[in-house]
């Protein structure tokens, strides 16, 4: 930077990012001092080297706080979990390996589900496949499937994501409305009022005339 730049000659870059041209080196840092700027350099590796006319204090700056905001960001996003599960895992440890995961998506981290297939369970693609279809039943309340299940190798793999605040919340009074019907209902529906009973027609007593015996005569 400035005198401490030693080619004979660069190729100048002015502080509003024109091309000057190719300068002495001295002439280029007087004129960046002229400015009440400095001059340095960005592009060590070419040739002549390219200098910039700029504040180097203010750059310094504005680089310090977009990398504060770069690790800011990063250290907003949690890393993506990962469960591996076999196909021979007994009921007991799935039941482990489930509750880990909705621990991890109640913290809103996202979980890799690895089902692994071993030796001749290749043969039979479908028990992997009936596996990871229960445990995303399982995790139905707590997240939800961000792309298909696909083969990578010998696994089976899918990424589940956490539901939203708002799907949490319908899912939750879904639940509390199921809890509230009667065994056996479905819906619930309003009782109806029950109809009277039909009237029969009675008999006509011997010798009264009829509306049809009235007709008739």
């Amino acid at each position: 930077m400035n005198w401490q730049i030693r080619v004979p000659r660069v190729l100048v870059i002015d502080e509003e990012g024109r091309k000057v041209g190719i300068m002495l080196s001295k002439d280029a840092i007087m004129l960046a001092e002229e400015r009440g700027l400095d001059l340095v350099e960005v592009g060590e590796g070419a040739d002549p080297p390219v200098c910039k006319v700029m504040d180097y204090g203010k750059f310094l700056y504005q680089k310090h706080k977009q990398e504060k905001e770069a690790k800011k960001k990063s250290a907003g996003q949690r890393p993506i979990k990962e469960i591996k599960i076999g196909i021979k895992t007994e009921d007991h440890d799935l039941q482990t390996k489930l509750r880990h995961i909705r621990e991890f998506l109640e913290r809103g981290s996202k979980t890799k589900i690895i089902v692994m297939y071993r030796g001749r369970e290749m043969a039979h693609p479908e028990l992997g496949r009936e596996l990871l279809q229960r445990v995303i039943q399982e995790l139905a309340d707590f997240g939800a499937v961000e792309f298909i299940p696909k083969q990578e190798g010998r696994n089976l793999v899918t990424l589940i994501g956490p539901h939203s605040k708002q799907e949490l919340e319908r899912i939750r009074k879904l639940k509390e409305a199921e809890k509230q019907m009667k065994p056996g209902q479905t819906s619930p529906v309003p009782a109806q009022a029950a109809s009277p009973p039909a009237q029969s027609a009675r008999p006509a007593p011997a010798g009264a005339v009829t509306e049809e015996d009235k007709k008739i005569g």
